[in-house]
């Protein structure tokens, strides 16, 4: 391309002066002399003396710089023919050309005028005026043609001159402009590759998949173009070559004159070019459309590293949060299966994983130039794979370890239930005699031999072994049965101890005073007569054998833990969770809240920040003054008043519901500034392990918490004083829970153009299929209707149903969040039910307008229908109450 860009750029071209070439006044027919010199022929021209001088030079100058350069440097030989002309007019063209002529010239025939009158004036003209002509060669004066024939050959003349040339002049008018129009193309052509491999070689490559494929195709179509240009210039040089020698094609026996020759060279030589040109931009495109498509597979392996890196981040978040190591057989059970379901969940981004690594491998052999940017995507994915295969087979021996533990734990207290159980059946009446002592004692030894299959090992020997899994609350409970079983062993030593004695000898029978194994510890006991004299002693005995059966008897109402120690234990461990929930509610509230006000700080606070601090802590300050009161501290030597505590401040703990309703407001923002540099000097002033997401939790986990609690005092307080009001008080907090979920899944209702507010309170929510019958619709519509049923999330106030459509979308790259799309609503007001659908008894039937408008309502299961049932009877059986 550089050659063809740097040729000289001639002065004219056949279409400048393509009027004056074709008045013919001058010719470059093709002949050459005997030593190769150029001719250049003025054929007889009336007009000549009148021709302007702009016009005879621009052809003459034009003539002289089509021949090569090796035949112009021998020089023109001109002949002029005036055999038809007088004196005058050789004068007047000897006098032009040697005034304007450009070229070397080497001789001048002049085919002097063939009158005789006239002959005779250019001999003595001639030689008077011969060195007025200014021309340094020789002017030789030809009579005739046949003159001319012994300088020149008779092959290098035209027709007109007595040649056998053959000329046409239009031909080669046309031959000359199509020629130098092909040089044009060729440059053009080149000066388009050149300006777009420049374009090529300076374009930065983009940073993703969309630009770079864009870019890709619109490099392909602009590539294309220039080779559909470069096949035609190629295809117009090659018709240009065969016009050229269409004479030679034509007959054998024709030969082109020089200057065709010379013609047909330069057209191979632009041919040459072309071709050069193009295997080099060939060579460019290949380099430049290889390091487009590896650039788009570099896009496409970064998108897809970033999708799997957060599916494998998320992976080993979920991994990570999976602590728990359970504290019974059943929860243990449960987080092995929760485990096995993340594992095989974890399948999926983990092939995917494995591919992408694998494919960018592949990558690196075929020798792709983001080899620097390739390899540690690759080692890190397969750094993550390994993590969460290690993490999950560690998760798996942890669970194993905690799972033999607790069955451990099982099997001695089942041990210690059975053997206070067979305690309690050995009736004391029947003990008294020999038979009965005896019999009794061989229950006892014969479970006795089953202490050590149940017991658990050497404490010392239990603590090493399980060491890596035992969290204070199972050590407690470890010790707490060990102490279980050290109390059993000792009531059946002391057992066994009398039932020797009684077997021993016979003793004399006594009135039976122990209660029956099925007695309750409210009961009371039997009353008992002291008998006088000498039986005393056997009757002390006996009462106190008494005292211990009953004692065991209340051990059996609750085997799993007594309840005068796990009543104490709960209401410890909820004073003590309560005091440091407290306090780490109060450091957050000046640790962070608070230093948000902090002007020395103001400079690490990010601008999306500013003005959001409610958003962020939400009413953590109003949750932190409820708490602050200790009222739970007073309720630990009064367990009883703890339910009432809980009844008492009912409304108050509606701050969890308000609370949880801003928390995803807060995640979302949380998500956007929580790596800014403030937090990270907040939480490093307050030494906290945990960032400051991990705190804004602990309402949420506290609510949950006091549930659990409230669930096990149940659990040991069955059937005694203050139950009532402690199951009011675990429903209060359940609804509260419910009430705090439900009111999530109301902040995430779109298009609903009234307040939810004014809706009344929201009973229920949960997604049903919905098939619609209305009587105004079209038959085939209803028919389809009838069949197809919709997804709807209900939402059950005690105004409204509203009907919504539950949708999923990412947020940020982060999980999915779910939003409801309000469709429709019934006014509790005017709505009917039916319970039963025929045919189907998970669905019923609320309809409007009598019946005009039918939604028929399928349930997942029949609890859940009768549950909704229930809520709606209620809700209509209230506006009934009301009206009347």
């Amino acid at each position: 391309p550089d050659e063809i860009m740097q040729q000289e750029i001639r002065p004219l071209v056949a279409v400048d002066i393509i009027e004056q070439l074709h008045r013919q006044f001058a010719i470059l027919s093709g002949g050459r002399g005997k030593d190769g010199a150029p001719i250049i022929t003025f054929p007889e021209f009336a007009g000549f003396s009148d021709i302007p001088d702009e016009d005879f030079l621009n052809v003459v100058t034009y003539l002289t710089s089509i021949p090569s350069l090796e035949a112009a440097s021998i020089g023109f030989i001109i002949i002029i023919d005036r055999r038809r002309d007088k004196w005058s007019a050789v004068k007047a063209s000897l006098t032009r050309i040697a005034g304007a002529f450009p070229g070397n010239l080497q001789l001048v025939f002049v085919l002097r005028p063939s009158r005789f009158i006239q002959r005779a004036i250019a001999d003595i003209g001639i030689k008077l005026y011969r060195d007025d002509f200014k021309m340094k060669v020789p002017i030789i004066m030809l009579n005739s043609v046949s003159d001319l024939h012994g300088y020149i050959d008779k092959s290098q003349l035209t027709r007109e001159l007595g040649g056998t040339l053959e000329y046409g002049h239009n031909q080669w008018i046309h031959h000359r402009t199509a020629i130098e129009n092909f040089a044009m193309t060729v440059k053009t052509t080149a000066q388009m590759l050149q300006t777009f491999g420049t374009d090529l070689a300076e374009t930065e490559l983009p940073n993703d998949v969309q630009c770079t494929e864009e870019l890709l195709s619109a490099h392909t179509d602009h590539h294309g173009k220039l080779k559909d240009e470069l096949k035609l210039a190629v295809k117009q040089g090659a018709t240009l070559l065969t016009c050229i020698r269409e004479p030679v094609t034509r007959s054998a026996n024709s030969k082109l004159s020089p200057d065709e020759l010379e013609n047909v060279a330069t057209v191979e030589r632009l041919l040459a070019q072309l071709d050069e040109t193009e295997k080099a931009f060939d060579q460019f495109w290949t380099k430049h459309h290889l390091k487009l498509e590896q650039c788009l597979q570099l896009r496409h392996f970064e998108h897809d590293f970033r999708e799997i890196k957060l599916a494998l981040d998320n992976l080993m978040e979920a991994q990570t949060g999976f602590a728990d190591i359970g504290d019974s057989v059943t929860r243990v059970e449960l987080l092995l299966r929760e485990q096995k379901q993340l594992e095989e969940k974890g399948q999926e981004p983990l092939e995917k994983a494995q591919s992408l690594a694998l494919s960018g491998e592949q990558l690196i052999q075929n020798n792709h130039y983001a080899v620097d940017s390739i390899r540690p995507k690759c080692v890190e994915l397969r750094r993550i794979c390994d993590d969460f295969t290690n993490e999950t087979k560690k998760k798996y021996d942890i669970l194993g370890k905690s799972l033999e533990l607790h069955k451990q734990l099982d099997k001695a207290s089942q041990w210690c239930e059975a053997g206070i159980y067979l305690l309690a059946s050995q009736a004391v009446d029947k003990c008294q005699s020999q038979e009965g002592a005896e019999t009794a004692l061989v229950e006892i030894e014969k479970f006795l031999v089953t202490a050590k299959e149940h017991q658990l090992s050497n404490p010392k020997e239990f603590y090493n072994q399980f060491d890596m899994i035992l969290t204070p609350e199972i050590k407690a409970n470890a010790q707490r049965i060990l102490k279980k079983l050290e109390d059993v062993q000792e009531m059946f030593d002391k057992r066994h101890v009398s039932l020797k004695k009684l077997a021993a000898k016979q003793t004399r029978p006594v009135q039976p005073v122990a209660p029956h194994p099925e007695s309750s510890p409210k009961r009371a006991s039997p009353k008992i007569t002291r008998p006088a004299g000498r039986h005393t002693q056997e009757y002390a005995m006996n009462t106190m054998f008494s005292f211990i059966c009953a004692l065991l008897n209340c051990l059996l109402v609750n085997t799993n833990s007594p309840p005068f120690l796990s009543f104490s234990h709960i209401i410890n461990e909820l004073i003590e969770t309560e005091r440091v929930y407290v306090e780490e509610l109060q450091s957050i509230i000046e640790g962070y809240a608070s230093e948000m006000d902090n002007p020395n700080l103001a400079h690490l606070i990010p601008s999306a920040l500013q003005n959001k601090k409610e958003i962020l802590f939400g009413n953590l300050p109003e949750i932190y003054e409820f708490h602050n009161r200790h009222e739970i501290e007073n309720c630990i030597e009064n367990p009883e008043l703890l339910a009432r505590c809980f009844l008492k401040r009912k409304e108050d703990l509606q701050i969890y519901e308000k609370y949880c309703q801003n928390k995803p407001r807060s995640e979302a923002l949380w998500r956007q500034c929580g790596d800014s540099i403030f937090f990270q000097e907040c939480q490093r002033k307050l030494d906290h392990k945990l960032s400051l997401d991990a705190y804004l939790l602990k309402p949420v986990q506290r609510i949950t918490k006091y549930q659990l609690l409230l669930k096990e005092m149940l659990k040991c307080s069955k059937n005694s004083e203050g139950t009532a009001e402690l199951e009011e008080a675990l429903a209060t907090v359940l609804d509260i829970i419910k009430s705090a979920n439900d009111s999530m899944h109301q902040i995430a209702i779109t298009g609903y153009e009234g307040d939810v507010g004014e809706l009344g309170k929201l009973l229920m929510q949960g997604s049903f299929n919905v098939w619609t019958d209305h009587k105004k619709g079209h038959n085939k519509v209803k028919d389809l209707a009838r069949f197809k049923p919709m997804q709807r999330h209900l939402f059950l106030y005690t105004k409204m149903l509203l009907f919504c459509k539950k949708r999923e979308e990412n947020t940020d790259g982060h999980e999915k969040t779910a939003s409801y799309s309000f469709k429709n609503s019934l006014k509790m007001s005017t709505v009917g039910i039916t319970e039963n659908v025929k045919g189907d008894n998970k669905k019923f039937e609320i309809w409007y307008n009598g019946r005009e408008e039918v939604y028929i309502i399928q349930a997942s299961s029949v609890e859940l229908k009768n549950t909704w049932i229930s809520e709606i009877r209620k809700v209509l059986t209230g506006q009934l109450e009301a009206c009347r």
